[in-house]
């Protein structure tokens, strides 16, 4: 199962930073995960100031 960002999310680019798949792009207001590029490492969730990415 793929990550998601949900509304906390603050689009700072800490979790695409953190990411080792390049899964994450900057979308409308909060960024995106590509659920077929994500591998549910959880890296983005380590690296978001407010917990923005959830398992979904």
């Amino acid at each position: 199962m793929a990550f998601k960002i949900t509304d906390d999310c603050i689009n700072c680019g800490a979790c695409a930073e953190g990411c080792p798949t390049e899964a994450i792009s900057e979308g409308d207001g909060k960024f995106v995960i590509n659920p077929e590029v994500c591998i549910d490492c959880g890296a983005c969730a380590d690296a978001c100031p407010v917990g923005a990415p959830q398992a979904d």
